[in-house]
């Protein structure tokens, strides 16, 4: 077994390398590894780059996890891998192939593409610039021009979500609920959107609250971080989700990915995607 100390994994690309990256980390979550040394080598365009990566590889007793589309420089990475004894993982080979077999189509073999700047490169864009301007109620004209509209108590973490969704190419904004405020008339009339509402337990939400505190360093005895502050709050939020008839996402045990997933799915399909003037 290789060192604890000498755990290396290197993802190669033809292209930026991300999507090899974010296919590792992922699979890392499911180790307990604590010193892994990830290093990525992007825009690969010669056979003798790869034949050092591999030695690298080699020498370190890591793995390679690559993304290579153009053909003589993937054949190259297998080829030199099996010489060396490295274990090499082609990330996009498989479903590449998949589309081939299955689609009776050629791919592109043009690396890049996932960040080409193209309509969808723009709407998320757009939809980023969105998510900051309409942050946290903000601007109550967000309110009519988001997709989504995310309500719920502060901390609940309306603002990643959003900014999360813009990444999706969707525009949301997000609106604090507190009981000494009057819910906006924005919010009780759209034309069109989605409005969902966020909850959290309340022990949970202090604890986060109290977290804010100490790094924005403010004392710890504000009632803002008290619970029973939080369950009044809480309450009033509830009252204005059930007028409104909106779902309600209790996120207290939710990664924000997860959260967003939820909210994505249900986008209904009639509810246009294109860009709105900021």
């Amino acid at each position: 077994m290789i060192n604890n100390q000498n755990q290396h994994i290197y993802v190669c690309s033809d292209a930026v390398g991300e999507t090899a990256e974010a296919v590792v980390k992922a699979a890392m979550r499911q180790f307990k590894f604590n010193h892994i040394k990830l290093k990525r080598y992007g825009h690969i365009k010669h056979e003798d780059e790869i034949i050092a990566i591999v030695d690298e590889a080699a020498r370190t007793g890591g793995f390679i996890a690559f993304t290579l589309v153009q053909p003589e420089l993937c054949e190259m990475m297998k080829e030199e891998s099996i010489r060396r004894g490295v274990r090499a993982v082609d990330v996009m080979g498989p479903m590449m192939q998949a589309f081939v077999d299955t689609f009776n189509d050629s791919p592109k073999q043009q690396p890049g593409l996932l960040h080409t700047l193209d309509d969808d490169y723009f709407r998320k864009i757009d939809a980023m610039e969105f998510a900051v301007n309409y942050d946290d109620g903000k601007d109550m004209r967000g309110l009519q021009l988001a997709q989504v509209v995310l309500i719920g108590v502060s901390r609940t973490s309306k603002t990643p979500i959003c900014i999360y969704m813009a990444h999706k190419g969707v525009r949301a904004a997000n609106l604090p609920l507190v009981p000494e405020m009057n819910v906006p008339s924005e919010l009780k009339v759209r034309p069109d959107g989605l409005i969902i509402g966020l909850t959290m337990d309340p022990e949970k939400l202090a604890s986060i609250r109290s977290e804010r505190l100490i790094a924005m360093g403010l004392p710890q005895g504000s009632r803002y971080a008290s619970v029973e502050r939080i369950e009044e709050e809480i309450v009033f939020a509830q009252s204005v989700m059930k007028k409104l008839g909106c779902e309600v996402i209790d996120v207290t045990n939710k990664a924000v990915e997860e959260t967003a997933g939820l909210i994505l799915s249900r986008i209904p399909e009639g509810i246009s995607s294109s860009s709105s003037s900021l």
